[in-house]
């Protein structure tokens, strides 16, 4: 940790290099950020843009050498006891689902049997169709690990405390990603930007997926100490047809068959490292609590 002489602003520089990032993270005495500036690509990154200037000034001084009188180091702080957590690693996929198809049919035996003889759709039916499209698409996804072992997968992953979970989350060299999974035998699904109809009836999908992306993308930040961007997907299964006229803004439909060349196809935007950095804290129960 670096500041400024006494003759000019107050700042305070601390470099930061982790998982591939190299940055200078500016702030006030005081403890106001004023931003950061990345090393590697030459960027500025500044908290509110009047503190552009100061963040040049300190970033400047920085490189020319100009850092001032070192910082005493603070003594270190006791380690806190370390959290418990569970390893998703192992959850199976479907578990959620499965989880409450089993509770919905222990709670009604009989009503269950008879609603399969007569074919009456129940809460016990739907989420058990829910959890074979989800090991369906696990299928798919195992499939992109078997070509390229730098993917990662995460399945029925539980958000927060109100029984939310993730399908699935995807992780690798072309970007993080949340599957949201729709089992609709025999439907014909259509999607044109934000609409996405199923046999002609519009669904609330993408804005769900568009939602938990950007809440695990959240989530996955604050654990990782530096930004991930996740992408939402939403995946139909066992449809008669999907017609995706445009895709919405920030979210793909790919039908299950597809899903493994559309993952495949992506460019690398995450080496080797920060995917392993990401998957490390996306395996932790707590990252999904906060």
């Amino acid at each position: 940790m670096d500041v400024a002489s006494a003759d000019d602003p107050a700042w305070v520089v601390k470099r930061w290099r982790r998982y591939g990032y190299d940055r200078l993270y500016v702030e006030r005495p005081d403890g106001a950020k004023v931003g950061y500036w990345d090393l590697a690509a030459d960027t500025a990154h500044p908290s509110a843009p009047g503190d552009e200037p100061l963040l040049l000034r300190a970033v400047t001084a920085w490189k020319d050498g100009d850092r001032g009188a070192a910082v005493p180091p603070e003594a270190d702080p006791a380690p806190a006891a370390p959290v418990p957590w569970i390893d998703l690693a192992t959850t199976p996929p479907g578990a959620a689902a499965r989880e409450q198809a089993e509770a919905a049919r222990a709670a009604a035996p009989i009503k269950t049997v008879l609603a399969r003889v007569l074919g009456v759709h129940t809460d016990e039916r739907a989420w058990r169709l829910g959890a074979v499209g989800e090991e369906q698409v696990a299928a798919q996804l195992a499939k992109v690990a078997r070509n390229d072992a730098r993917w990662c997968f995460l399945h029925a992953i539980p958000v927060g405390t109100r029984g939310s979970d993730i399908d699935h989350l995807v992780i690798g060299p072309g970007g993080v990603f949340t599957v949201n999974t729709k089992h609709h035998p025999g439907a014909s699904i259509w999607v044109g930007g934000e609409t996405l109809l199923v046999n002609g009836t519009r669904q609330p999908y993408v804005r769900n997926a568009r939602h938990e992306a950007e809440r695990a993308g959240r989530l996955l930040s604050a654990a990782c100490g530096f930004p991930v961007h996740v992408s939402g997907l939403v995946v139909p299964v066992n449809t008669d047809e999907v017609v995706v006229k445009s895709q919405p803004a920030g979210v793909a439909v790919v039908p299950r068959r597809r899903l493994a060349g559309w993952l495949t196809r992506h460019g690398e935007i995450h080496p080797p490292a920060t995917v392993e950095s990401i998957f490390a804290m996306a395996r932790r129960s707590t990252t999904w609590q906060a």
